[in-house]
């Protein structure tokens, strides 16, 4: 078994080695003219583009004349490159240059297929290409619509973009036309991929297509729930839809106040005063483990009964007691305390106005003082006055 295992071991390795040795052919040199169909058909009447490359492979780079031959008479034939009629272009090494060949063809045309010649030639390097043309139908305008993800999931307060692509399937370049179809109150609108302008149509090329982004966002009051919509684009008589699906998951929304709906409250220094809070859930999910706290001034304390209420259902309530204790030492006035409630992502806090009172006894005590004092003074002043 050893024998056999070293024996593969020392065969994979010669036939590396053998393959490493084989001399790699290197690409030929030249200049080349290129096109997906050297065969194509053009109806009477119309015009046509045909898509061309004029490629330099390992040459170095050279200013190229462009000319055209065998173009029938009333026949309109233009070279253009970059949007432009051109007449000479200059490949780099090994890059290419993109052309456009357009065909106008006199609506009485008949006859059987033309061969048209597109001619490069340089100093050094020359290239043509035959295309043959034939009269014929043009084919019906086609359009295909491709999301790239048919269903998305979110909260109800979540933005859904859909990635998509429309693809002009016909033979001639198309303006298409978007539109959508959605339950009431959502917003939907289309932009290009790479972009954020809203979008009501796009155009696209012959045999090619457009990547796009359907965004929706679900009103204010939206449910927890599936919801389905479809994408439409239409051309020259030609439509394509797609059906999208959206699932929105509920989402809960705290509000925090007392049992009668008053932010303020009365308490006395030193002493602990209870508030009756109430937590409500206006949102469309359940409120789970909710948690209670306060921001009080410094020295004082806030305890309530129940930290932590474990769920709050949607369009429910529950009670809890905040017991308030001011600072013994508060000084009589208005105080402000911050109670929050948060569950998960989701919170809310109200601002409680506390009056603190000093108790009375305080008060007596002061007067009691003060009497005393009095009376030591006037007592001084009687034993003092008579000498």
């Amino acid at each position: 078994m050893r024998r056999s295992v070293i024996a593969l071991a020392i065969f994979a390795l010669a036939t590396g080695a053998a393959y490493a040795q084989t001399p790699q052919q290197p690409p030929p040199k030249g200049l080349w003219l290129l096109t997906d169909y050297p065969s194509t058909s053009v109806r009477a009447g119309d015009t046509a583009t045909i898509r061309l490359k004029l490629q330099n492979t390992g040459l170095p780079p050279e200013r190229v004349e462009l000319s055209l031959k065998g173009v029938p008479d009333k026949w309109k034939a233009d070279l253009v490159g970059g949007g432009q009629q051109v007449r000479a272009a200059m490949p780099a090494t090994n890059d290419s240059v993109s052309l456009e060949l357009r065909l106008t063809v006199p609506a009485d045309e008949t006859g059987g297929p033309r061969t048209i010649t597109v001619d490069a030639k340089g100093k050094d390097v020359a290239a043509s290409l035959p295309i043959e043309v034939s009269l014929g139908q043009e084919l019906p305008a086609k359009l295909e619509l491709k999301p790239k993800l048919p269903s998305l999931r979110g909260t109800v307060k979540s933005s859904f973009d859909f990635e998509f692509s429309v693809k002009n399937d016909s033979g001639k370049n198309q303006t298409v036309s978007l539109a959508s179809r959605t339950p009431p109150n959502v917003q939907a609108s289309f932009t290009e991929g790479y972009g954020s302008q809203e979008i009501s149509s796009i155009p696209v090329d012959a045999g090619q297509s457009k990547d796009l982004k359907f965004k929706v966002k679900l009103p204010a009051d939206a449910t927890a729930g599936s919801y389905d919509l479809m994408v439409q684009a239409a051309a020259d008589g030609a439509t394509a839809t797609m059906p999208l699906k959206l699932e929105a998951t509920g989402s809960p929304k705290l509000r925090l106040s007392s049992k009668d709906e008053r932010l303020s409250a009365s308490a006395e220094a030193g002493n602990t005063s209870q508030i009756e809070l109430v937590v409500a859930n206006d949102g469309s999910a359940p409120a789970e483990n909710v948690e209670l706290s306060a921001t009080p001034p410094s020295g004082w304390k806030v305890e309530f009964d129940s930290k932590t209420i474990d769920r709050i259902d949607p369009n429910q309530k529950k009670s809890v007691m905040a017991n308030i204790t001011p600072a013994a030492k508060a000084i009589a006035g208005d105080y402000m305390t911050t109670i929050k409630a948060a569950s998960g992502s989701d919170s809310t806090s109200a601002d409680f106005r506390i009056g603190v009172t000093t108790s009375t006894l305080w008060g007596v005590f002061g007067i009691a003082i003060i009497a005393i004092a009095l009376l030591v003074l006037v007592g001084a002043v009687f034993r003092f006055g008579r000498r």
